[in-house]
This record gives structure tokens, C-alpha cells and sequence, in this order.
């Protein structure tokens, strides 16, 4: 289920810009976030910097919409809040806390948690996951600059990038765990 709540303001971005307006599309998908967020709150869960750097990815490329420029081509604003997600999974891995890190600790005890394993075993599932959002970038710019292509070379290349990732973030938990032995006190390594 966590994999779905992380995908859903993308998903719904995705298929709102299809039937809807930018500006619904991306405030709907802002909006989502913050559910999300308060889902987590809920629970007694920390704020994610993926879901807090998407709802003010969502917010403010609508208000430059709205406020700057309503002409703003569709491919120029999924290329933007693909850009966006990169750029936050790229800053997670700067920063020196993998965004991904913020997820799998609510699945492992305090103790697994800061084992360097389990880190780094997240430092990889968050740079798949920044390759799968590069992917998502490229096949946007191939979509703009080649706009011969069909609309639907561009989201299956997002849809199998998404997929991949979505893949890797299960499977390699396990191959570690069959490589290396369980971590001390897991259920999983990553709970993405």
C-alpha cells in the first residue's frame, strides 16, 4: 500500500492532464500530496521529503500557470514536475539521506535502521529510483523535440521506467537478504 499512497499524486497528475486543466490537474495532485501526508501523520509517521517537495512541486507550478504563464504546453509542464521529482530523489541522495530511507525505517526496528547495510541498500533503491525518473525526463524531451512520436511511446517509457523501479524496490531487499542473511530485527530492507 505505501507504494501506491508514494504513486498516487502521480498517477492522478498524470491522468488529470489527459481530461482536465493544468491548473486542476496539479493543485488535485497538490492536494493529494498533503492527503497523503496527513494519512502519515496520522499513523504517528514522519513528513516525507518526497511527498512535502511534491506538494510544493504540484502548488507552485500551478501558481506560475495561473499568475505567469497560462500558455505553458502540457509537455513543458509534465517535463517540469518530472524535473521536479528528479531533482528532489537527487537532492535526498545529496543530502546525504536517500529519500527512500524515510520509508524503509518505518518498517525495521530503531536498531536495523542504522545499520550500514540497510543504508546502503537504500542509497541504491533511491538511485534507481532517480534513473527511473531520469527516464521519465528523457522520454519527455523526446516527446517535445520529436513530436512526430505517438502519445503513447512516451508513457509507456514513463510507465516501464516507473515499473522497473517499482520492481527493484522489492526485489533487491530480498537478493541482499539471500546474498548477505536477514538484517538483525527486519521485515523488509526498504518499505517503498
Amino acid at each position: 500500500m505505501t507504494i501506491f499512497l508514494i504513486l498516487a499524486p502521480f498517477g492522478s497528475f498524470a491522468l488529470l492532464m489527459l481530461v482536465t486543466s493544468a491548473p486542476v490537474a496539479l493543485f488535485v495532485s497538490a492536494a493529494i500530496c498533503l492527503a497523503v501526508i496527513a494519512f502519515d501523520l496520522s499513523r504517528g509517521r514522519q513528513i516525507k521529503m518526497l511527498g512535502a517537495g511534491s506538494v510544493l512541486l504540484f502548488g507552485a507550478l500551478g501558481a506560475y500557470i495561473i499568475w505567469v504563464d497560462p500558455g505553458l504546453s502540457s509537455s513543458a509542464i509534465k517535463l517540469t514536475v518530472d524535473a521536479g521529482v528528479l531533482a528532489i530523489s537527487l537532492a535526498s541522495i545529496a543530502l546525504r539521506f536517500p529519500f527512500t530511507l524515510q520509508y524503509a525505517r518505518e518498517m525495521v526496528d530503531a536498531e536495523t535502521a542504522v545499520l550500514p547495510g540497510f543504508i546502503k541498500a537504500n542509497y541504491i533503491i533511491s538511485w534507481a529510483w532517480a534513473g527511473a525518473f531520469a527516464a521519465m525526463v528523457a522520454a519527455n524531451v523526446l516527446m517535445i523535440y520529436s513530436p512526430g512520436l505517438p502519445l503513447w511511446a512516451g508513457i509507456a517509457i514513463a510507465f516501464a521506467a516507473r515499473n522497473t523501479a517499482a520492481y527493484f524496490t522489492k526485489w533487491y531487499p530480498e537478493y541482499r537478504k539471500a546474498k548477505y542473511g536477514p538484517l538483525p530485527g527486519t521485515k523488509a530492507l526498504s518499505g517503498i
